[in-house]
């Protein structure tokens, strides 16, 4: 597996994205192509020897809790996750894209996505490094310097882990409906050196990695809403404030204090798939563990009052974009086990003009043409997706250093982009799961071969980091629409750059005037399903138009990566050239013609599910 995912992450890397031109950026200027390629080894041997050999214990031996002395519970991990863990916090990745000055090695995020597709193939729920690196990005972004120094260092360091603390068992993903609250804690509260200090009640449902023993403290980051003068709480998400509530408190210089903040376990959730990782409910300030004589669990305010999703969607996008990659490596490990399997597993026999000849010796699953129809979807899907995860990661590092109208380029193609680099890979390489099983036959059904557990751990995300429909609804709703419309025309036009390089190679017009047309069907769908202004008509068929905006994405992306395959045909061996195009006419002739049925719902606004009644179901 392991040398088929490099060989791909090396084209798309240099041959794709010119990653080596980024070491003419001043910020990655002590770079060469040697260090990346240091780095990418690097990921590649832990994630092999630490992450990949303990898949399927933690899935076996997933977490649970031990009741202590007193009542309380802790959670029991297998020692390959804490091993797995301290091997990834030493090899430097947590603070790879940091300043040198506090310790990172200033790696461009582009290279560092790549780095990090090794461990999500490998074992995608051990450790909880995603939340961690995010959490810290969050302070680095929002915090004060000494929240930055005493709080994200120490996560950057992999002394601490770190949690996004938002959903509560009533809300769901209605954030507006958070009820947990934020009290000043007493007099000269504000002038706390950490931050101006308040007492948190309330619990928190589905939280990644919200209780273990990994670390010597957890830094949760929780959504709550401080009260009004007449102690009730504002209405909507204009009243939510974000909070740095360590599990266990510290002091101004990073110490523990010996403490424990009152942040309680109440018990875990016995999950589908994905369990290595912990998820929990939380307890906050209930009074499991008294604090400082007051109720309440303490923390510190990140950020101003009322602006915590403001804040908090620093960190929510980047996840969003990390679970897109999640969902890509599982379907690229599904894709490679069937691939081995169909390669090496006799069954059948051609049917020739008389039939099938049932003398012959039978031939291997993958001299079937319906084999190789499953495994051209799988491969379209996962090198697909893989790639525009690594294009966003790419924009990333222009927004950072890009000059003035690159970097404001980048944040905007992020934007609209960041919805489909979450949610395509989500429901997409789900189904590359799904053709993996199926190309095992009923062996895939079992738990004796892996793909069964991908499909399991793939399936949750499209749920968590925003469910498949609020991608869809924030992508018809707000980011085509945004600034006038500015991120959809920069998307347009980049599609057309490609267009009209491909339509110069013979063996690609084809392609190029598919993708115009989707293009052109998209652009006016997205004003169809606004006519009326009336957003429940514009709405009612959003993720129809994700999945036809998603595919149109995608096109472009494939036709790009076969230009870049023509190009760099003397430095690749003809059967990686051969295996990127036929998956580039596999997602043209089978996969962009599905557009129409979609985006006709859409320019119709029909209204068929909005519309029954509740008692007609």
């Amino acid at each position: 597996m392991t040398t088929s995912l490099r060989s791909t992450l090396d084209f798309l890397l240099y041959d794709w994205l010119q990653a080596e031109a980024l070491q003419q950026r001043e910020r990655f200027a002590d770079h060469a192509r040697e260090t990346f390629d240091a780095v990418l080894d690097t990921s590649e041997r832990i994630a092999r020897e630490k992450f990949a050999s303990f898949n399927r214990l933690v899935d076996t031996e997933e977490p649970r809790t031990e009741t202590q002395p007193g009542g309380t519970l802790r959670v029991v991990l297998p020692e390959a996750t804490h091993a797995a863990r301290r091997a990834y916090a030493e090899s430097g990745l947590l603070s790879a894209a940091q300043d040198y000055a506090i310790g990172g090695m200033q790696l461009p995020y582009t290279v560092e996505a790549a780095a990090n597709s090794f461990f999500a193939a490998a074992s995608v729920s051990i450790g909880s490094n995603l939340l961690t690196s995010g959490n810290a990005n969050l302070l680095m972004a929002h915090g004060t310097p000494l929240q930055k120094q005493v709080f994200a260092q120490n996560e950057f360091d992999g002394r601490w882990a770190g949690t996004m603390c938002l959903s509560e068992p009533q809300a769901g993903s209605s954030l507006s409906d958070v009820a947990t609250r934020a009290v000043p804690d007493g007099e000269g509260f504000e002038a706390d050196p950490l931050g101006p200090r308040y007492r948190l009640t309330g619990n928190k449902m589905w939280i990644s990695s919200g209780d273990h023993e990994m670390t010597e403290n957890i830094v949760h980051l929780v959504l709550a809403k401080i009260p009004a003068a007449d102690g009730k709480l504002v209405p909507g998400v204009r009243g939510i404030s974000l909070f740095i509530v360590p599990k266990q408190l510290v002091n101004a210089e990073g110490q523990l204090t010996g403490e424990r903040n009152d942040v309680a376990l109440a018990g875990l959730n016995h999950k589908l798939g994905w369990r290595g990782t912990t998820n929990t409910l939380l307890n906050f300030g209930e009074g499991t563990y008294p604090v400082r004589g007051g109720a309440g669990a303490i923390g510190y305010l990140v950020g101003q009052p009322g602006e915590g999703l403001k804040c908090m969607f620093h960190m929510m996008n980047e996840a969003r974009i990390g679970i897109g990659m999640a969902a890509t490596m599982l379907g690229l490990a599904g894709y490679y086990a069937s691939l081995d399997y169909a390669k090496n597993r006799p069954q059948g026999r051609p049917v020739g003009k008389g039939g099938k000849d049932a003398a012959a010796p039978q031939v291997r699953l993958i001299e079937h043409a319906d084999i190789k129809r499953m495994l051209l979807a799988q491969k379209s899907y996962g090198e697909g997706a893989l790639a525009l995860n690594l294009y966003c990661a790419r924009l990333v590092d222009e927004q950072h250093t890009g000059d003035a109208a690159q970097a404001d380029e980048a944040r905007l193609l992020l934007e609209v982009l960041t919805p489909i680099a979450k949610s395509w890979p989500s429901e997409w390489c789900l189904e590359a799961n799904s053709l993996a099983i199926q190309i095992h036959g009923g062996y895939g059904y079992t738990r004796d071969f892996p793909v069964e557990q991908y499909w399991r751990d793939n399936r949750l995300n499209m749920i968590h980091e925003g469910t498949h429909g609020i991608q869809a609804l924030d992508l018809l709703g707000r980011k085509v629409l945004m600034e006038g419309g500015r991120g959809l025309a920069l998307l347009a036009a980049r599609i057309n750059a490609t267009v009209q390089q491909a339509i110069q190679q013979p063996e690609l017009a084809a392609h190029a005037n598919a993708l115009a047309g989707a293009l052109g069907e998209v652009g006016a769908a997205t004003k169809a399903a606004w006519a009326t202004g009336e957003p429940t008509e514009a709405l009612a068929n959003a993720v129809p138009y994700m999945q036809a905006f998603g595919h149109t994405v995608m096109a472009w992306v494939w036709l790009d990566l076969a230009l870049a395959t023509l190009r760099s045909d003397a430095t690749t061996s003809i059967a990686s050239s051969q295996g990127r195009l036929g998956a580039a006419r596999y997602f043209f002739h089978y996969e962009l013609p599905k557009i129409g049925a979609w985006l006709n719902v859409v320019r119709q606004r029909d209204t068929t599910c909005a519309a029954l009644p509740e008692d007609a179901f």
